[in-house]
């Protein structure tokens, strides 16, 4: 499966605050706590963008159901229009 990121891009350090406690845990379960973070970090942007496309898919299919129920019936608008 692709990483959805350039994996040879280069390494940077990176401020975080965070729960002591919520660090010491996995750092207990992981050799490399920075790997095991940026793996995490690609299944979160892959799994938000995965639902940002599905969201606008919905949109996409809400807007385009419609406007084929204008074409048909015309906008529920002009019945009280005064225009």
């Amino acid at each position: 499966m692709a990483a959805g990121y350039d994996q040879e891009a280069r390494k940077r350090p990176l401020n975080l605050t965070l729960n002591e406690d919520l660090i010491d845990q996995p750092k207990a379960l992981t050799g490399n706590l920075s790997a095991a973070v940026e793996s995490l970090l690609s299944g979160f942007v892959a799994q938000e963008r995965k639902a940002q496309a599905a969201r606008s898919s919905t949109v996409a299919a809400t807007v385009a159901t419609w406007n084929a129920f204008n074409e048909k019936a015309g906008s529920i608008a002009d019945e009280y229009c005064s225009l």
